[in-house]
């Protein structure tokens, strides 16, 4: 048997399994109803602390490199010079 085969095989096993267990969570109410719970578990648990963390990789990935700080943090240009220069330029128009 080749490693192809193998994994193949492997493959198709851990699909029988998934959908044997699946099908007999879906057929008993309790095994249901703990499914659920525990799929609620996660979505408020590790899975919104791994969104978070993503959401704030991609935010700090977007930030322009001029605006990082030594650190590495991104900010945004809070310098009191760029509120009047705006200001000024919105009057002009």
């Amino acid at each position: 048997m080749t490693e192809k085969q193998a994994r193949v095989a492997a493959n198709v096993v851990m699909a029988a399994a998934a959908l044997g267990a699946a099908v007999i969570v879906i057929r008993s109410p309790k095994l249901r109803r703990l499914a659920w719970q525990m799929a609620r578990q996660y979505a408020t648990g590790p899975l919104a602390v791994w969104t978070a963390g993503t959401v704030q990789d991609a935010w700090d990935a977007s930030a322009s490199t001029s605006a990082r700080q030594p650190d590495g943090r991104a900010t945004a240009d809070k310098s009191a010079s760029a509120l009047p220069a705006r200001a000024a330029a919105d009057k002009a128009d």
